[in-house]
């Protein structure tokens, strides 16, 4: 067969964006004069904002070989504390803090109890955390979603930057803006630093990275610690964006965030990823969901296809994975 490296390589580093590239043309092809109105592309953007969080959050946690199905929960729980806390008329500093300082708490709780318990994965304490942190945002809620949050609290969700030919409601979202900044603060992080290059040392050998020194418990309690902030930050933009904390925000949400991560050409073996993958991989979900909401496709017949996109992804990080043990 036919093997080109350069090209391989190049195909490896920027063949996510490629994909992009040809989701966006088919999809204009299919309904230009939906698809390519300023609105239509600044709601994707603004829609997918809250997942682009919860994906950079749940890609440190993959890069590790580890999985946090409490993400969405834990931003459902984040929505409804801040929402009371914007009820009971606190500053808007302190509410707007609420959020992510709920997400950190349940990710502490997650790193340690998998660290100190010892358990032999962690996606038996995060499917704990996902239940029990349901269960309480339920219970301080009776159920009932809380409306009418803060001005503050709902700039971030739904304000818009003029760019003086994209007037609202088109335009730069402000979420938007949310997101690029953690992204850039997450990249430098994993590139840059002596502990973002440990969380890459454990997902790829966590026992070569122990035996070189590294303190492998502390790391993964930290990377529970992001995922858990991520997490809370998404439920601030959501709670913005309908204006409201409602318990049952973010289900299944955690499954659309890991197919965004392995989509984005992430390992669930760990050790391998890239920030920008990982928003590639959003904004393929997004796009997908977009085409085939402007051509009329059946709900249902969207579940089945993005489920067979995440299967398909999946198979496809397994191959790669064969081919580099090969090798």
């Amino acid at each position: 067969m036919f093997y080109n490296p350069k090209l391989s390589k190049f195909l490896e580093s920027y063949g996510i964006v490629l994909v992009v590239v040809v989701m966006m043309v088919v999809i204009a092809l299919s309904r230009p004069e939906v698809f390519l109105t300023p609105q239509n592309l600044t709601n994707i953007l603004k829609q997918n904002a809250t997942l682009a969080l919860v994906a950079l959050g749940m890609f440190v946690v993959i890069v590790t070989a580890g999985i946090d199905l409490s993400v969405g929960s834990t931003m459902a729980l984040s929505m409804v504390t801040l929402a009371l806390a914007s009820r009971m008329g606190l500053p808007w500093p302190l509410v707007l803090m609420v959020g992510p300082l709920v997400g950190i708490a349940v990710g502490v709780v997650n790193g340690v109890g998998l660290t100190w318990l010892r358990l032999p994965h962690p996606f038996i304490m995060t499917l704990g955390t996902l239940n029990a942190v349901r269960g309480i945002a339920y219970l301080v809620t009776n159920g009932a979603p809380i409306s009418g949050l803060q001005d503050e609290v709902r700039y971030l969700g739904q304000a818009y930057y003029d760019l003086g030919f994209l007037a609202p409601p088109a335009g730069i979202p402000a979420s938007l803006i949310v997101v690029a900044v953690c992204a850039v603060g997450l990249w430098f992080f994993l590139e840059k630093t002596s502990t973002g290059r440990h969380i890459y040392a454990i997902g790829g050998n966590p026992q070569a990275a122990r035996v070189s020194g590294v303190n492998v418990d502390k790391v993964l309690v930290l990377v529970y610690v992001i995922s858990g902030f991520m997490a809370g930050l998404g439920g601030l933009l959501l709670a913005g964006r309908t204006d409201s904390g409602f318990p049952n925000a973010g289900l299944m949400l955690e499954l659309d965030a890991i197919a965004a991560v392995i989509i984005g050409g992430a390992s669930f073996f760990g050790g391998r990823g890239t920030v920008l993958g990982v928003l590639a991989g959003v904004l393929i979900m997004g796009l997908l969901r977009n085409g085939l909401n402007i051509n009329n496709v059946s709900s249902f017949w969207q579940m089945v296809l993005i489920g067979v996109v995440i299967i398909f992804a999946v198979w496809i990080d397994v191959v790669r994975r064969r081919a580099s043990v090969r090798q």
